[in-house]
């Protein structure tokens, strides 16, 4: 199983090189709400998590906050750094590969909030996610805000496709890790949890959870 699990990086890497532009390259709703509450929280230093082909890298650079973008792709990484020096962002985007199942490369407290758009719910193990939030947790700053978006159980696509151990289903040659609220609510130790609130995206539609969390 770990090896099915391991294969989606490669999988990733092959998608994101045929579409450059997979996600298209208007920022996501989730990371717009996000702005907006970095802005009132006074938030700079912002930490992205599976930051993609950098749709959303590049709004919250274009908003004024400096970005430490994290992807397991290189492909991934590569194209956002070619976009920052494009768009003049190079300065405030800081690109860089990384597995999230491995500590993250930033000093504890060093950051003001984190935001991942259905990062969590990628292939990903329970056992995994959790050391994922105490990461998260170690290298925000006291106060700081973790928003992250999961597809939930609600999803369409929930137990539809190859069963990959928990609540992990492969649909299309991809893993999602759908989400209940119970596994949202254990995932938060160490942090309150400020807001848990559905929402829908794309056309079948992705039925998500957005998760605003305040480390303690």
């Amino acid at each position: 199983m770990k090896d099915v699990l391991n294969a989606q990086q490669e999988h990733w890497e092959d998608t994101f090189a045929e579409k450059p532009d997979m996600f298209g390259a208007s920022p996501s709703e989730p990371a717009k709400a996000a702005l907006d509450l970095f802005r009132k929280e006074g938030s700079k230093k912002i930490l992205e998590l599976g930051s993609g082909q950098g749709r959303d890298t590049l709004f919250f650079a274009r908003g004024g906050l400096q970005v430490f973008a994290l992807d397991y792709s290189e492909v991934s990484i590569r194209t956002i750094a070619e976009k920052a020096e494009k768009a003049g962002l190079s300065a405030l985007i800081k690109p860089s590969r990384h597995d999230i199942r491995r500590p993250l490369p930033l000093e504890g407290g060093s950051a003001d909030a984190c935001f991942s758009h259905m990062l969590f719910c990628m292939a990903l193990t329970s056992a995994e996610l959790e050391f994922l939030c105490g990461e998260i947790r170690r290298v925000l700053k006291p106060g700081g805000l973790n928003i992250y978006t999961v597809r939930h159980t609600g999803d369409p696509h929930y137990q539809k496709g190859i069963h990959r151990g928990e609540d992990l289903y492969e649909v299309g040659g991809f893993i999602v890790h759908f989400f209940s609220r119970e596994k949202v609510e254990k995932l938060a130790t160490g942090f309150e949890i400020v807001e848990i609130q559905e929402f829908e995206e794309g056309g079948l539609p992705r039925k998500l959870f957005r998760v605003i969390l305040r480390k303690i």
